[in-house]
């Protein structure tokens, strides 16, 4: 037998996969292809205190070896999550953790206490890659200052896990984890999709309405994974892994990197049944390499 429960800092996972945000809707979508409980757990899609249409289409493009994505958040806003979405997804799994997303500070913190109150919501994500309105459109997670502000702010008024998850898009990726585990972060998550674009050489049009978009699947796999390493070294906190992983194969180097547990996410899009099919390869993994805990591969290179 292995085990592969996690303790990721106070959330026991049953296992260490869950799927990203942005990529497995809100678990309802995938049932009939994954036993959502036999999942470690879930992350819904990224929400806000208020609607959000998104962005224009075309806002979707797949790229060698991945995928470009400009969605823009699109969401029904807090009110119809607690209201109408939370009371259908609440039996499915005890760990639902909801990507908290804002435009300003007042926004984080406000959508963060609102979840607070949902007793069956053990964590939230908090996404720290929203471009600041205030700030001239800078993101918040790519500076430490305005990564520490709002998340000493949204600390304030929620009580329970808090994941931070992390840009790609800065010079130095360790800093910034430092900084929001300073402010009182559980946990962080990283990467985030990596800026990119594509452009149509018949149309001679880029192929998002929004020129650029966050690129994320394989090919940014060796990125997020030493990402991973050098943050790992970094904090004292654990680490949720997420980028390109397609296969049991990638999670478990993402472990041996140092996170506790990884996300999974393009690959959804791909294979619906994956996340079931990376939880069994693990399992594979550590029986025929005589490992009887999962726990003992992380961080092990």
């Amino acid at each position: 037998m292995v085990n592969l429960e996690i303790d990721f800092n106070g959330l026991i996972l049953r296992n260490p996969v869950l799927t990203a945000s942005g990529t497995f809707g809100y678990g309802e979508e995938f049932k009939d292809f994954v036993n959502l409980n036999a999942l470690g757990g879930f992350i819904v899609k990224g929400t806000t205190l208020n609607p959000r249409q998104g962005n224009p289409y075309p806002r979707m493009a797949e790229t060698p070896k991945g995928m470009l994505n400009a969605v823009g958040l699109q969401n029904k806003g807090i009110d119809e999550f607690c209201n109408s979405i939370y009371p259908r997804i609440k039996v499915y799994n005890k760990n639902i953790i909801v990507n908290v997303s804002g435009s300003n500070i007042d926004e984080y913190v406000e959508c963060a206490a609102r979840i607070n109150e949902l007793e069956t919501i053990p964590a939230i994500e908090l996404n720290i890659s929203c471009p600041n309105v205030k700030q001239g459109g800078m993101a918040f997670g790519t500076s430490c200052p305005s990564a520490k502000q709002v998340v000493k702010e949204v600390r304030k008024v929620y009580k329970k896990h808090l994941m931070v998850k992390l840009s790609p898009n800065v010079t130095d990726i360790v800093a910034i984890a430092q900084a929001v585990e300073e402010e009182g972060a559980d946990s962080v998550s990283l990467i985030n999709t990596l800026l990119g674009m594509a452009i149509d050489i018949n149309t001679q049009k880029p192929k998002l309405s929004t020129i650029t978009g966050g690129l994320s699947g394989p090919a940014i796999k060796p990125v997020a994974l030493r990402m991973v390493w050098q943050v790992s070294k970094a904090v004292k906190i654990p680490i949720c892994g997420l980028g390109g992983i397609m296969n049991a194969g990638d999670a478990i180097e993402f472990m041996l990197a140092g996170a506790s547990c990884v996300q999974i996410g393009t690959a959804n899009f791909i294979n619906p049944s994956v996340t079931t099919e990376i939880i069994n390869g693990i399992y594979e993994y550590c029986s025929s390499k005589g490992i009887s805990d999962i726990n003992d591969i992380i961080g092990k290179i």
